[in-house]
């Protein structure tokens, strides 16, 4: 990785401001450059950051192609409700993927990109494997999956347009401290809708454990698709009792009232949310710990018990501050 060049597109996230400070302490990168619509969550000491709408493809063009980048770090994908409302997580996921990797294809430096990814793209159809690992079809079953199949798809274009490798990181859901997360806040609800018939379960991954996996792509020059998935897995029902909350069964026209009642505590309840609560999300990362050499460090139970630890927002009354 001497002398590597990278493009970090999603920067302002919690992923991207952690992926960016691991790159600015590697002795093999000498640049990074960052693009998002909000600014970076730390400081970024070393990186240049340019706070760009990634609709904006007069801006966005010319600030990757100026970089001249050896490598992208492409994590510009906006979970619904997570820091956009669902329509505009679309459109914003969409314009990053086109516009970011697209810039980076036509630039004659770029010798390898990687793709945050997520297992939704596998889908949760009645019959569908439990386990995917990736040599099962991708056939998504809620919007979000199937935006993050788009952007594998213009993922690998672009990669066969420039003639390098892609690593497409099929991340399972990524929980952990300050990551605004639709499935951390309805969580943390101190009463939980869950299914009332499913006991499937679903894996989680911390954002350290993602950072670092995206990091470990970018170094081995990784291709193909990955899933990168904490040890592990636990059903809503675990879950939610994990955290001392109370669990209620629903079905069917139930949903409607929960998600009703969630979104009027300011906990949205998107639709990839509501179906990994009730048909589960796990996924095999067997080729992902071959081809990286790398495990995660965190289990499912450790960020599940991580996420009810995080400390609550406590107001202070100016009126009743100890003054010294």
């Amino acid at each position: 990785m001497k002398g590597m060049r990278v493009v970090v597109s999603g920067m302002g996230g919690e992923l991207g401001t952690r992926v960016t400070n691991l790159l600015e302490a590697h002795p093999g990168v000498e640049a990074v450059m960052g693009i998002d619509l909000d600014p970076p969550r730390r400081r970024i000491p070393r990186a240049t950051f340019h706070r760009v709408d990634p609709r904006d493809r007069r801006r966005v063009v010319p600030l990757v192609e100026g970089f001249a980048p050896t490598a992208v770090v492409h994590l510009g994908v906006y979970e619904p409700n997570a820091r956009s409302a669902p329509a505009t997580a679309a459109a914003l996921t969409e314009a990053a993927a086109v516009n970011v990797l697209g810039a980076a294809a036509r630039c004659r430096t770029l010798d390898r990109i990687v793709v945050r990814s997520g297992l939704e793209v596998y889908g949760r159809a009645r019959g569908a494997p439990i386990r995917p690992d990736e040599h099962v079809e991708t056939r998504p079953t809620c919007a979000f999956g199937r935006s993050l199949q788009r952007v594998e798809h213009v993922a690998s274009a672009a990669a066969r347009q420039a003639g390098v490798p892609a690593a497409r990181l099929r991340l399972a859901t990524v929980v952990g401290p300050h990551v605004p997360s639709p499935l951390g806040r309805y969580l943390r609800l101190p009463v939980v809708p869950i299914g009332a018939w499913s006991a499937l379960p679903f894996s989680l991954l911390h954002q350290e454990d993602a950072a670092a996996a995206c990091v470990r792509a970018l170094e081995t020059g990784a291709d193909g698709a990955l899933n990168v998935v904490g040890p592990g897995a636990v059903t809503a029902d675990q879950a939610v009792r994990l955290g001392g909350r109370v669990p209620v069964p629903v079905i069917g026209p139930g949903w409607l009232v929960a998600r009703m009642a969630a979104e009027l505590f300011g906990a949205p309840l998107p639709d990839h949310v509501r179906e990994l609560l009730v048909r589960g999300r796990c996924g095999d990362g067997a080729r992902a710990r071959a081809v990286l050499g790398f495990e995660p460090a965190q289990s499912t139970t450790d960020v599940v018990h991580q996420l009810y630890e995080w400390a609550e927002v406590v107001q202070l009354d100016p009126a009743h501050r100890d003054v010294a």
